[in-house]
């Protein structure tokens, strides 16, 4: 079915929900954005989000949902049904994830962080977000025609939150599995030409990398500082391996179907005069074809096991999948792009003409059940889109009026697949 033609099947009444939706968010921006900033002051890392969760339950009271917890992870589940029943009722998962990140914050926001955490990813938005779209598609329970499932969802950053969802249930919470399953995230700057605040992004196919952790321990012979030719140096090696990985990348890869390796740890030594005995690094690639994991493993390998042997070391070398690719079903990416220009007009919607080097656990969802994930613009208007922070630094920002077509965007995804 044509993307328009849903719309259109959905009815003149379901058009004015859509029409009006943004109107109804925009009355409860005040009272997301102080549950978005509150969540921003006190970030939570990992799948154990205590307060998180507990604020979200608060903001969640009195709707007339079905609500349950996780056990292994703070996560919230809640289930809204639909008040027009059918035999064949359709369920929509719309999923917002609750984590901070392990970093210091430094963006000079009043309702900054200072517990050595920042939503530097806008979970916090996210979280605001689909907690609006509860309290939106709660309004709207009577004309719904299937069931929604609202996933609160810690440890996407790195902790696997959404396959330990999925394996608590969460995709057939409402009693029978997923029909169709969205996500949105925020982004600040560096996306898709400067999107403005409130714009909509997304592209059918691969739209987020696969993500790998590259672990690596050199181990040679300790010594002296001042006599390195009585010891096998490991630091020299695992510099060296350092510079060769990029080179690796390089030469070994299509540059059309490319890899991106970035080493964020390196560790070694105690004193300035010692030669360890080991040296080690933690690196983060990214890839986007599904076969693409041998060929790493293989390029890799032999390339670090070429270092160590020039310097007479030894190394072991692990390479483990974080986050398989976000793949968006192209109908899905039809249907959500009719629905963000019906909701916010035709040039509020773009394609991204390439997918991006970022992963998610959303691709575990899209793994089972057909959906997208959409980019939300959220870049400060007194920020440069094109050399701003982005996602993930100390100093970034976002726009909370983002708040508003957020959760517009959730519900009007779900309140359109349960119309008719």
């Amino acid at each position: 079915m044509p993307p328009d033609e849903g719309l259109r099947r959905a009815g003149a009444a379901v058009r004015v929900h859509l029409v009006d939706l943004v109107d109804d968010a925009r009355a409860l921006r005040g009272d997301l954005g102080e549950l978005r900033r509150a969540l921003h002051a006190e970030p939570e890392v990992g799948l154990r989000l205590p307060r998180t969760q507990e604020r979200v339950l608060e903001a969640l009271r009195g709707l007339p949902l079905e609500i349950s917890t996780g056990t292994e992870v703070s996560s919230v589940t809640a289930v809204l049904r639909g008040g027009r029943r059918t035999d064949d009722p359709t369920t929509v998962l719309l999923r917002g994830d609750m984590d901070a990140l392990p970093v210091t914050e430094r963006s000079g926001e009043p309702f900054a962080a200072h517990n050595g955490a920042m939503h530097a990813c806008g979970h916090d938005l996210h979280t605001a977000a689909l907690v609006g779209a509860a309290r939106l598609l709660c309004a709207l329970a009577d004309r719904l025609t299937g069931d929604v499932v609202f996933m609160f969802q810690p440890g996407e950053e790195g902790w696997n939150g959404a396959g330990l969802m999925i394996d608590e249930g969460v995709l057939d919470a409402a009693g029978r599995r997923a029909d169709h399953a969205y996500a949105l995230h925020v982004w600040s700057t560096g996306l898709a030409d400067g999107l403005p605040t409130g714009a909509v992004a997304s592209r059918a196919g691969t739209i987020l990398s696969a993500s790998y952790d590259l672990d690596v321990t050199v181990r040679g012979v300790g010594g002296h500082g001042s006599m390195p030719h009585t010891a096998r140096d490991p630091v020299a090696a695992a510099a060296e391996m350092v510079t060769a990985l990029q080179t690796a990348v390089t030469r070994s890869f299509d540059v059309f179907d490319p890899v991106v390796l970035t080493v964020g740890v390196l560790r070694a030594g105690s004193r300035r005069n010692v030669i360890p005995d080991t040296a080690s690094f933690e690196a983060t690639v990214r890839g986007f074809s599904a076969g693409i994991e041998n060929q790493m493993r293989d390029v890799f390998t032999r390339t670090l096991r070429g270092v160590a042997e020039a310097h007479g070391v030894r190394v072991d070398v692990s390479l483990a999948e974080c986050n398989p690719a976000t793949v968006n079903a192209g109908a899905e990416v039809d249907f959500a792009g009719e629905v963000a220009r019906e909701l916010f007009g035709d040039d509020r919607y773009r394609t991204i003409r390439n997918p991006v080097s970022a992963s998610e656990d959303f691709s575990r969802v899209l793994s089972s059940v057909p959906g997208a994930m959409l980019i939300v613009g959220a870049c400060p208007g007194s920020v440069d889109p094109a050399a701003g922070p982005p996602n993930h630094s100390p100093l970034v920002r976002f726009d909370e009026d983002v708040l508003v077509p957020s959760a517009a965007l959730y519900a009007g995804l779900a309140a359109t697949r349960l119309s008719g």
